[in-house]
């Protein structure tokens, strides 16, 4: 019995002779193995015919592969083996990015604490009758660094430094100090909303750039500072056009998320794994309460560890429910940040992040952070780079 392996070709099947040119069981396998990849890619580029003449080979390659028994067995054996190319036709289109971006608002979007925050600061100093109190850059770059950005703390510096108003009782200081930031809410919302807080430069071309390149984003408007009125006001900046193709993830959203009906108990029953892992983990935040202030009252201080707690699990659930929204795994979405504590929320849960510096983070260091950058463009951060895993 002869086998015959014929590529369709005509005069071109490729004999081999001697006892080592033996088709065995495993040769025809082989061969049949062949038949299927070409079965599955028939327009495969062919090989030429023949190093030797020179000859281009055809454009494609028949489908057909016959395995035939021809006679009594002789020694003679031909068989040609076409290179193995197994790739499915719908391989030649571009594969979709596997990665998305979340987007934060405040720092990121715009630098809301350089030209927001200040600017709204002095209109509630005006509308309060304070005409001695403004502030510039140099004095605002100062409270910020002295208070952490705590705004509450920032007014109390400021005023024991110039002096309180005269008319101002000593325990009215905290009603008065809650009053200036309320007024400094209401003029920021009003600034949110005009040329006097602009987006950042680059933040435009970055998510046209996102979007030319199929990779999903998501802004992030649930826990900024300033609430998510002022969120929704920056990120309509970057127009109609782009906000219909990217999605904005608020506090509504992150609540008809799978995560958030879940885990958070809207609208959907937790499991008793569910229930039982968080009755767990309010105990352990009762005990570590418990155990600082032990510590605390030794050592004459107050402590609350539950709102630092609190603040960090709404940031989780809302870079989860943004995961969710842009359809990527948390591992393959980049949180594009401008915080600390969403920098610590990402490595909880295996979500990489990118830092942006703000005014309010020049000098900070944030070691966990992937990398961390000045803004957007082509020397800092880009989709190019994304893309390519350089940052």
């Amino acid at each position: 019995m002869e086998f015959v392996v014929s590529s369709g070709w005509p005069n071109k099947n490729i004999s081999l002779s001697g006892s080592s040119a033996r088709l065995t069981y495993a040769a025809m396998a082989a061969a049949a193995a062949v038949a299927r990849c070409l079965l599955l890619r028939a327009s495969a580029p062919a090989p030429a015919l023949n190093p030797m003449d020179g000859a281009k080979a055809p454009a494609s390659i028949p489908t057909s592969l016959h395995v035939r028994a021809a006679g009594p067995r002789s020694s003679a054996r031909r068989l040609w083996t076409p290179p193995l190319r197994c790739t499915s036709p719908s391989s030649d289109a571009p594969a979709e990015p596997k990665l998305a971006v979340l987007l934060e608002v405040e720092g990121v979007l715009a630098d809301v604490y350089r030209f927001g925050s200040r600017q709204a600061f002095n209109v509630a100093f005006q509308n309060l009758g304070l005409d001695c109190a403004n502030w510039t850059e140099p004095i605002y770059a100062d409270l910020v660094r002295k208070a952490s950005g705590d705004e509450e703390r920032m007014v109390v510096l400021f005023f024991d430094r110039i002096g309180w108003p005269t008319s101002l009782p000593t325990s009215e200081k905290g009603s008065f100090t809650k009053s200036v930031l309320r007024e400094k809410l209401k003029a920021l919302e009003k600034l949110s909303s005009t040329d006097a807080l602009p987006l950042r430069p680059g933040v435009e071309k970055f998510v046209d750039d996102a979007i030319s390149e199929a990779v999903p984003v998501a802004i992030l408007a649930t826990y900024g500072r300033n609430g998510e009125k002022i969120s929704r006001s920056i990120a309509e900046k970057l127009g109609p056009r782009r906000t219909s193709k990217i999605k904005i993830v608020g506090k509504e959203e992150v609540e008809r998320s799978f995560y958030g009906q879940l885990v958070l108990g809207e609208g959907v029953a937790s499991s008793l794994d569910e229930q039982l892992t968080k009755e767990a983990q309010k105990a352990a935040s009762a005990e570590k309460q418990r155990v600082a202030e032990e510590v605390a009252s030794l050592l004459k201080l107050s402590v609350d560890i539950s709102t630092a707690s609190k603040r960090s699990e709404k940031i989780i659930a809302t870079l989860r429910a943004g995961s969710e929204y842009v359809g990527r795994d948390v591992q393959n979405c980049i949180l594009v940040t401008g915080s600390q504590p969403s920098v610590i929320a990402a490595e909880r849960i295996g979500m990489p992040c990118i830092v942006l510096r703000s005014s309010l983070t020049a000098r900070a260091e944030f070691h966990s952070a992937k990398a961390v950058m000045d803004g957007f463009g082509d020397t800092d951060l880009t989709i190019s780079k994304l893309l390519s895993k350089r940052w």
